[in-house]
């Protein structure tokens, strides 16, 4: 399964008052509080860890049809960090997902899992035919089958997301 998140940085900081008191309690662990406050950049972190936790409540949310979004119950570690990348995991309940970030100047835009072997299987998916079932969850329609995908979008960016078929 994925799941996929984009954000636009400047939208972001038009529409997010991250800095605001309580904002940071409200929707991260201690953990991934003491990420943000540690890192050298806290809004770049801020937004690494909630596209991590959006990319992977896509999995969640597909797996069990449940539509609560609780940004405390999804619960991020970085494995690897760089200028241009991170790779970690994500816990919810009993789950594990595996994400993969990869950041720009414009945009931060993570990849999630639920096999790690997959991680490097993803790939962008042209505005083909999208169908959504009864839960509001995507398919791709490819022949007569039907193929997860992720699809995100923010600002000015979308990224539709789908395995690589061999």
């Amino acid at each position: 399964m994925i799941g996929n998140d984009i954000i636009d940085l400047a939208q972001s900081r038009i529409e997010s008052r991250w800095q605001r008191k309580g904002f940071i309690e409200k929707l991260f662990t201690v953990e991934e509080q003491r990420y943000i406050k540690d890192f050298d950049n806290p809004e770049i972190m801020v937004w690494l860890l909630w596209s991590m936790k959006e990319a992977a409540y896509k999995i969640y949310n597909r797996q069990t049809k449940i539509r609560e979004f609780s940004p405390k119950k999804l619960s991020c570690l970085l494995d690897s960090l760089n200028a241009n990348l991170a790779f970690g995991k994500v816990s919810c309940n009993e789950n594990v997902y595996y994400s993969k970030t990869i950041f720009s100047l414009e945009s931060i835009h993570t990849i999630a899992v639920d096999d790690p072997k997959n991680i490097n299987n993803v790939i962008e998916v042209e505005n083909k035919e999208i169908i959504k079932d009864e839960n509001g969850i995507p398919y791709l329609k490819t022949d007569n089958t039907l193929q997860d995908i992720s699809i995100s979008h923010h600002g000015r960016f979308e990224k539709r997301v789908a395995f690589f078929r061999r």
